[in-house]
């Protein structure tokens, strides 16, 4: 936002003595352009606009003063620009991409999606609600990947994020020990206020040669704070068609088409809540549309960002130019008292 100001507006208080100066110059007179003896010898020439040139003379300087009170008054324009000083913390959002987040029982009449549909849309706005922390993005199934690094470019990292589908790794097994692993490893070397994992499963750890519970203590030893997250149902859940390339078979709307299989889905909440509370932070179960929603968003309340917003103004002087404009008018001023105006003894 631009605008415009007198840093010394004080100064033109001085204009207030330029009527002053104009009315003592009335009471003594105008200034003669010419000296005679007698005025007797010049009195018909009084009426002629050429015979009062100190009057223009004098509304000269008055104007010259004018113009340079202005310049000491410090026109300028101003622009103020804001700075943001953030105090971030890390974030390593870890998603399972196993088979089962296929399941259908996190859907709707109206919005029939999958687990990891469900998953995706919510971790998206979480994204969206923390711009000033570096979050990184891991998927893990029978094995564990980084996604994206720690970053900041979060428009990069939500596009990675839309990119993951079932069936691009090995779905056939839950890694949920190597999984905290790589995400503590992300978060070890790197310095910030908080470090952070939302750990998003729907099964028991079958693979990896990681432990979730010794994970856990590597996290504890690093200052990492994991939230845990069981999502879907257990016992027997609805699961959508899949294509030959294993990934769900979706309708031209893009949702999963559902012709009544169903499938038996459990996780280890125990061994969930464990991780949670060995490392200080807390372990949340989403059974119902709506649940991730509430869950991310609290788990966004807990871990705040220390934000100080700072603003600053940056001038550019016009002082210049009423200067300028004086010293031109004393100029012209001058050359006209010492040509066409001047004084005659």
């Amino acid at each position: 936002m631009s605008f415009f100001q007198f840093q010394n507006p004080e100064y033109f208080f001085l204009l207030l003595l330029l009527p002053l100066i104009a009315w003592w110059a009335g009471r003594m007179g105008p200034e003669a352009a010419m000296r005679f003896s007698s005025i007797q010898l010049v009195k018909a020439l009084s009426h002629s606009r050429r015979s009062r040139p100190g009057k223009f003379l004098f509304g000269l300087r008055l104007l010259t003063l004018a113009a340079l009170i202005t310049a000491l008054a410090r026109p300028q324009m101003g622009k103020m620009n804001d700075t943001t000083d953030a105090d971030g913390i890390d974030i390593v959002v870890t998603l399972d991409l196993s088979g089962s987040m296929r399941a259908l029982d996190l859907s709707t009449r109206k919005n029939v999606v999958t687990r990891l549909d469900a998953a995706k849309r919510v971790v998206h706005n979480f994204i969206d609600k923390r711009p000033y922390d570096r979050i990184a993005l891991i998927a893990f199934a029978a094995d564990a990947y980084v996604v994206s690094p720690l970053t900041l470019n979060h428009d990069w990292l939500k596009k990675n994020l839309d990119r993951l589908e079932l069936g691009e790794i090995d779905g056939g097994g839950t890694a949920i020990g190597t999984a905290l692993g790589a995400s503590v490893n992300r978060l070890r070397d790197h310095e910030a206020r908080s470090h952070i994992v939302i750990l998003l499963t729907d099964g028991e750890n079958n693979s990896g040669t990681i432990s979730p519970i010794g994970a856990a203590e590597a996290a504890k030893s690093y200052g990492v704070k994991v939230y845990t997250i069981a999502t879907g149902k257990k016992g027997r859940v609805p699961i959508p068609e899949m294509t030959r390339d294993n990934r769900v078979l979706r309708d031209n709307d893009g949702k999963p088409v559902y012709r009544g299989r169903a499938e038996n889905s459990n996780y280890d909440e125990a061994e969930l809540r464990e991780i949670a509370e060995m490392t200080g932070g807390l372990f949340f179960q989403a059974t119902e549309d709506g649940d991730l929603e509430r869950i991310y968003d609290e788990i966004s309340e807990l871990e705040t960002t220390t934000i100080e917003l700072r603003s600053y103004a940056t001038f550019t002087e016009y002082f210049i130019w009423p200067a300028a404009l004086g010293l031109a008018l004393l100029a012209l001023e001058q050359l006209l008292r010492n040509t066409r105006y001047r004084r005659l003894p």
